[in-house]
């Protein structure tokens, strides 16, 4: 039943993009010259392209939980320098979101085998817990955003290749659909 549902809304895709566009999946095709490298979680409900209203093509991204940045992540660091040395982009978007589990399960102190190395890291872009006990979920992963234009700035390949990118810190709000900016103010 849910693969001929994901079928079905692929047919549908590909017939709206040949009527908006006959020559859509032929340009697609020549490749890609995304504006955007955008790191993002992974939660379901924040996809960037769609929260954007972006078409194919014009952000490249990378997706994690509690949308990171680690220079251990070679992961991160791989799509990074990709963006920077092969895409060009002009902007690296850090895009946070209300209601992160990531930084929920950090703030509360899961310490789930699977999660713990990931969740440590999440742990670490937050205040001190000890230190700030009354502090809000949003105020939390706005936080987390700014440390990770921290971490960025910081991010050897970023401080090689990434003069001129702009950087834009912003946190989704899964209540309102609102993408509010946090850095630069």
């Amino acid at each position: 039943m849910r693969n001929l549902e994901l079928r079905k809304r692929n047919e549908e895709f590909i017939r709206e993009m040949k009527e908006y566009d006959p020559t859509f999946f032929d340009e697609l095709k020549k490749g890609q010259a995304p504006e955007f490298f955008v790191l993002s979680c992974s939660d379901s409900r924040v996809s960037p392209s769609v929260v954007t209203q972006m078409p194919l093509g014009h952000m490249f991204v990378h997706r994690n939980i509690a949308n990171q940045i680690s220079i251990e992540d070679e992961s991160f660091s791989a799509s990074l320098y990709y963006a920077l040395r092969h895409l060009n982009v002009k902007v690296i978007v850090i895009k946070g979101h209300t209601d992160c589990g990531g930084v929920k399960a950090a703030w509360s102190g899961n310490n789930e085998e699977e999660l713990r190395g990931w969740i440590d890291k999440v742990r670490k872009s937050l205040p001190d817990h000890n230190l700030l006990k009354d502090v809000s979920m949003d105020e939390l992963t706005r936080e987390n955003v700014l440390s990770q234009v921290k971490h960025l700035q910081q991010h050897p390949i970023y401080k090689k290749y990434g003069q001129g990118v702009q950087m834009i810190g912003c946190l989704f709000h899964v209540e309102s659909g609102e993408l509010e900016r946090v850095y630069p103010l």
